[in-house]
């Protein structure tokens, strides 16, 4: 329990940003589920197009903060890696 006011305004501030770093980084794992799915089915248009989207998506979270930017880098690399194997 908060023993000041602001502590008490910065615990209501922490848990409203937690949920929605919580919702983007499901998004994000939910994106990246449906492209490997889709590469591994051998779908390849429909695999770039999710790719495109996976690798804004984290852009745009490594932007806000909500990733490590490092983190997407990386991840954006090994799924277009798995994207050019595909035949």
């Amino acid at each position: 329990m908060p023993n000041t006011k602001s502590a008490e305004r910065r615990m209501r501030s922490s848990a409203r940003k937690q949920g929605l770093n919580h919702s983007v980084k499901s998004r994000l794992k939910t994106l990246e589920k449906n492209f490997l799915s889709l590469v591994t089915a051998g779908k390849k248009d429909d695999a770039a197009a999710a790719l495109r989207t996976v690798n804004s998506a984290f852009d745009k979270a490594a932007k806000r903060g909500i990733v490590p930017r490092a983190t997407a880098s990386r991840k954006k690399s090994r799924l277009s890696l798995r994207m050019h194997g595909l035949k």
